[in-house]
């Protein structure tokens, strides 16, 4: 459990300097890096509360 959790606080602060790289240098390279790892941190989020509810259910 642990670990999901320190890849979701991963995936939040690179999707924050992504956000803020825009922000700086107006790429959209960064905006597309920031929307693809937003996806990914969902995709681990899903992951970390279904190991949550099988460890509840086992």
């Amino acid at each position: 459990m642990p670990i999901f959790r320190a890849l979701l606080i991963v995936f939040a602060i690179a999707v924050a300097i992504c956000v803020a790289l825009f922000l700086v240098t107006s790429d959209r390279k960064y905006l597309g890096w920031a929307g693809r790892l937003f996806m990914a941190g969902l995709v681990a989020a899903v992951l970390f509360f279904v190991v949550l509810l099988l460890e509840r259910l086992v």
